[in-house]
């Protein structure tokens, strides 16, 4: 499996509640539907380790593949990526990391 994750912040003059709005639907729709996609989940990052640390990042959205060429196919076409330039506009910092999953448990 192939994950994508974004981890970032809002820029200054955002209002968060408008940004969730969104992100939480027309967004959320966005992602879903991207070619292969088998999984996406999007998280307010409240806290993190160790103890008394700050976050760097507010925001965290993952999307899983079940494959790299699903993933290639799906994220890397050129309607994603013009979607995607126009959404990073949206956004503060951010920090994009692609991952191959070893191995998953489930409990």
């Amino acid at each position: 499996m192939i994950r994508l994750t974004v981890l970032y912040n809002l820029l200054e003059d955002t209002v968060e509640e408008e940004f969730l709005a969104w992100r939480l639907s027309e967004h959320q729709k966005n992602n879903e539907s991207m070619p292969g996609v088998v999984r996406t989940d999007f998280a307010r990052i409240t806290e993190c380790w160790p103890e008394g640390s700050l976050p760097s990042y507010r925001f965290q959205t993952t999307v899983d593949w079940p494959d790299r060429q699903s993933f290639e196919t799906g994220f890397r076409n050129e309607e994603v990526q013009a979607k995607l330039r126009e959404n990073l506009k949206k956004l503060g910092e951010y920090s994009f990391t692609v991952s191959e999953i070893l191995i998953e448990s489930r409990h």
